[in-house]
């Protein structure tokens, strides 16, 4: 493959007697790059007087501009100190020449360009920062430094910002660096030595960068990225940054880190300071309201550099004005930056990858992202151009018509259409970036939510609406500016409530809750279809609404691509939460990180039922496949971080088992967890680890790190509740069960009921072999042959004993009392244990009871539809409300969902069905047991 420099474009020579000078200074070169040198030289007095110093070079270098590229980076690399300066020199205009006739005659297309200039300023950086070192090294200046530290900075490094941060540097850029120090390399004596040599050292780099010689330059040369450079000194120690970013940075700050990177001197000290400013840098929420925060910013540069007023294209500004590539970065970095703490793939330097990113995770449009990526490649070209010819730090467009002749002719193109597509481009761009900053309103508008709805039909309490400027949430001024603009979108969206006044009081509810309101108000402003999910959740399920009000980050979840989405299934939420928690190193932030986790997919279920998408029972296992995601993707973290004091688990491990509404995969929106866990030392006495503990001791430390993981409340709350009361001896018992004696147990020593629990037993997670071991065991226990007139007589007794403890039983109590779901649910356990089946459920199990004529087949049809009917009124209740369901007290929206789930159509028959139902469902049992104690009397 042929590496020459082949064009596929060519520059015409706007003026003929330069471009035959250009051309005459090149005779021995093909017609080809003749040609090239001559539209060149032609267009650009900065390349002509290039190609006159170094010829004979560029010569050799368009036979293999790459090489060419590689090896002049290579000599740079090897300067000396007292060559730097002149080196330097040389290589700009080396450099400047190659990639030029490289972007002109396209044979590097608009990302290489951009690439190899940033890689060159990167080398050069690497060069002065070197040579600005060494004279401070050699002076004794940085204490413990020496010659063998030049190449890692000493403790320095230059954090490339901006285009250069993004390998994406325009042909006359300057350099935008900020210069950092890591102080914990030096004790206290040693820092106050060590910090103004590091400042020298960075003014000399810089001057060594800017200073105009007979040799021309290097990069002009911008250090005031740094954090509050009117007071601070051009070399900031690391920690100080970091604490200045935490309490003082703002969001224009925060989009200029995305495109950071260490360049030179500690690349790997400036890793480590990028990785503790990511909270600051990506915030974990979406965050809506750096939009306004952007648009303020555009406005400023606006009024700074007199932009205002329509597109003409007479000296336009193609990287400031508007529709020039500032908007593109904009457009793109706040994208980013909304997203970016939720989604980590959007974390990326580069304009083109980003957007085609921001596209392909599904933030915007992929006709959008494909717009504006040809709009940008091409205001980069123009920008390219208007700087070659003279090598001026302009992105102005030409004043003259000569001017844009001229441009036209280094691009090959006629003019007038050149000015066509460049008013059309900038047009377009304009009108792209515009709607997402400033929506709705002209040049600088407030954004606004889509267009004012109609006054609500209904007339609300004026006093309960005007109490509610006076909230926390609405304490900013911002906050309230942007409710202002909310606030009829709301009120509309509350007026379509089934019982709007419901509605109105719920929204009141949520409201005073919040702690800060701007973040959210921003979201709503954004998403306008948030706010009629509001509204469905406030007029329907209040206590969501209050969860809501605690927990507003989850409408995050909402927005972020797929939230209403099929189901994606137990494997697939491990796989994601196992992938989330990577990200986070520490400990603490992955249990946090967690619990966030948990509270969109949480939210996520109950939004689905609250609008209908699934019904009770496939709430009731999306629920538990979310439960089980959890376990199995924390148990390995818990015991990872446990081992880091204690060493790594003795002997087989240990299997955590789901018990109970778990173990059955039913658990509703308040459910807790029943858990035990069961391990195998294996014969090892003690654990191997900085503090050694015995094999019984690591167990029971281990199963509490375990709960305590899931239930201690954090920053972001609780994971679960965990009860443990199921496991051998109950709460007398050891936390963590040993193999051995859970065996011995369930063999010599244990009660019916506690069979009748190991129905629903599930092994959740743990090492194969001991998960396979107590799955086989259990189904072993459960298999026995079992006197069916003994077990059912001792459930007749549990039935007694739960009746006289339980005292009186509500009317909407589904759970507990005669004929609800805890009796059917132990009447069906035992028809599975008779059996021998150990995989049933209940209906399964209410069947076996039939077919050996405990139930006849009315009986057993009567306990399954009144479990389903109980079963679909808790799921309702335990969504809408933490305490007992009471449907006067849900409103008329919780009592709408009610009815919808039940297949009803008033709450008084609701009632009725649920009275006769239990009363079949307890005659129908008692009836079964009856038959039970006939049949060990007959024996």
């Amino acid at each position: 493959m042929s590496t020459i420099l082949t064009p596929t474009r060519m520059p015409r020579p706007f003026d003929s007697d330069r471009g035959g000078e250009a051309r005459a200074l090149f005779p021995d070169l093909p017609a080809p790059l003749a040609d090239l040198m001559q539209g060149a030289g032609g267009c650009s007095p900065y390349l002509l007087g290039l190609m006159a110093k170094e010829r004979d070079w560029v010569v050799q270098a368009v036979q293999d501009p790459q090489a060419a590229f590689d090896a002049e980076l290579s000599r740079i690399a090897a300067l000396a100190a007292d060559q730097a300066a002149s080196g330097l020199r040389q290589g700009k205009r080396r450099m400047a020449l190659l990639i030029a006739l490289a972007d002109l005659s396209g044979h590097w297309r608009l990302e290489e360009v951009t690439g190899h200039l940033s890689r060159f300023a990167d080398a050069a950086c690497q060069l002065a920062l070197r040579t600005a070192l060494s004279a401070e090294i050699r002076r004794g200046k940085i204490p413990g430094a020496t010659e063998d530290d030049l190449e890692t900075g000493a403790g320095l490094v230059l954090m490339a910002m901006g285009k250069m941060g993004a390998g994406e540097l325009n042909f006359s850029s300057d350099i935008d660096l900020i210069a950092l120090f890591d102080e914990t390399r030096f004790d206290p004596d040693d820092f106050l030595e060590a910090r103004p040599a590091f400042i020298r050292a960075t003014r000399k780099l810089a001057g060594l960068m800017n200073d105009i010689t007979g040799d021309g330059y290097v990069f002009r040369t911008d250090l005031r990225l740094r954090p509050d450079p009117s007071v601070t000194p051009v070399c900031v120690g690391m920690e100080a940054a970091e604490r200045y970013y935490e309490s003082l940075g703002r969001t224009w700050e925060r989009a200029a880190y995305i495109k950071a990177r260490p360049c030179a001197g500690d690349v790997a000290g400036g890793r480590t300071f990028l990785e503790a400013l990511r909270p600051f840098i990506w915030r974990r929420h979406l965050d809506f309201a750096a939009i306004q925060d952007a648009h303020a910013v555009r406005l400023a540069i606006r009024d700074s550099k007199g932009l205002h007023g329509a597109i003409t294209l007479p000296g336009h500004d193609m990287k400031l004005g508007r529709g020039g590539i500032r908007e593109i970065e904009f457009f793109t970095q706040f994208h980013q930056l909304i997203a970016g703490g939720r989604d980590p793939a959007l974390r990326l330097r580069g304009t083109v990858d980003s957007l085609a990113m921001l596209a392909e995770r599904g933030w915007i449009p992929a006709e959008t992202a494909e717009e504006l990526t040809g709009h940008y490649r091409a205001h980069r070209e123009v920008e390219h151009r208007v700087q070659m010819v003279h090598d001026s730090q302009t992105h102005d467009l030409p004043q003259t018509d000569d001017g844009f002749a001229r441009l036209a002719a280094m691009m090959d193109r006629d003019t007038a259409d050149l000015r066509r597509e460049l008013s059309d481009r900038l047009e377009a761009v304009h009108a792209v970036t515009e709607e997402f900053f400033a929506p709705g309103g002209p040049g600088g508008a407030a954004p606004e939510v889509g267009t004012t709805p109609d006054a609500p039909d209904i007339a609300f309490d004026a006093e309960l609406v005007a109490r509610w400027r006076s909230y926390p949430a609405l304490s900013s001024d911002r906050a309230r500016q942007i409710f202002d603009r909310l606030r009829p979108h709301l009120l509309s969206a509350l007026s379509r409530a089934a019982h709007p006044d419901e509605a109105l009081m719920a929204f009141d509810g949520f409201l005073a809750g919040l702690p800060a309101g701007v973040q959210l108000f921003s979201l709503f402003e954004a998403n306008p279809q948030l706010i009629a999910l509001l509204g469905d959740i406030v007029g329907t399920a209040p206590d969501l609404a209050r969860y809501l009000s605690r927990n507003a980050s989850v409408f995050d979840a909402v927005i972020a691509g797929d939230f209403f989405a099929d189901w994606p299934g137990e494997a697939a939420l491990v796989e994601a939460l196992s992938a989330t928690l990577r990200r986070e190193a520490d400990y603490e932030a992955r249990l946090d990180t967690a619990r966030r986790w948990v509270k969109d997919w949480h939210f996520r279920i109950g939004v689905h039922h609250l609008r209908g998408l699934i019904t009770a029972r496939e709430a009731g296992r999306q629920y538990a496949d979310l439960a089980d995601a959890v376990l199995r993707v924390l148990w390995p973290v818990v015991q990872d971080n446990f081992a880091t004091r204690h060493g790594p688990a003795p002997g087989r491990g240990a299997v955590v088992v789901g018990m109970g509404s778990l173990g059955a995969q039913r658990l509703n929106a308040r459910s807790d967890l029943d858990l035990i866990v069961i391990y195998d030392a294996d014969g090892v006495e003690a654990s191997e680890g900085r503090k050694p503990l015995a094999a019984r001791t690591y167990y029971a430390r281990l199963t509490q790190a375990l709960v305590t993981a899931l239930s201690a409340p954090m920053a972001e709350g609780r994971l679960y509740e965990v009860d443990m009361r199921l496991r051998p001896s109950g709460n007398q018992g050891p936390v963590a069960t040993s193999w051995a004696a859970f065996r011995d147990y369930q063999r010599n020593q244990a009660w019916t009921w506690e069979h009748l629990a190991l129905t629903r037993a599930r092994v959740i997670t743990g090492p194969p072999g001991l998960s396979g071991d107590v799955a086989a065991f259990r189904c072993e226990i459960l298999s026995q042959d079992r006197a069916p007139a003994s077990v059912l007589r001792q459930v007749a007794e549990m039935r007694a004993r739960i009746a006289r403890a339980r005292g009186g039983t509500g009317r909407w109590d589904v759970k507990t009392g005669p004929g609800r779901n805890q009796e059917i649910e132990l009447l069906a356990q035992a028809g599975l244990l008779i059996a021998g089946h150990p995989d049933g459920g209940i209906s399964e199990g209410l069947e076996r009871l039939a077919d050996g004529g405990w139930l006849t087949a009315e009986e057993a049809t009567s306990l399954k539809e009144t479990y389903r009917l109980l079963w679909q009124v808790g799921q309702v209740g335990k969504l809408l409300t933490p305490g007992a369901l009471d449907p006067d007290a849900i409103g008329e929206g919780g009592r709408a969902l009610l009815l919808r789930e039940t297949g009803m159509e008033e709450v008084t028959a609701l009632e009725a069905l649920l009275q006769d139902r239990t009363t079949e469902a307890e005659q129908a049992m008692t009836a079964g047991l009856a038959r039970g104690q006939e049949t060990d009397d007959e024996g």
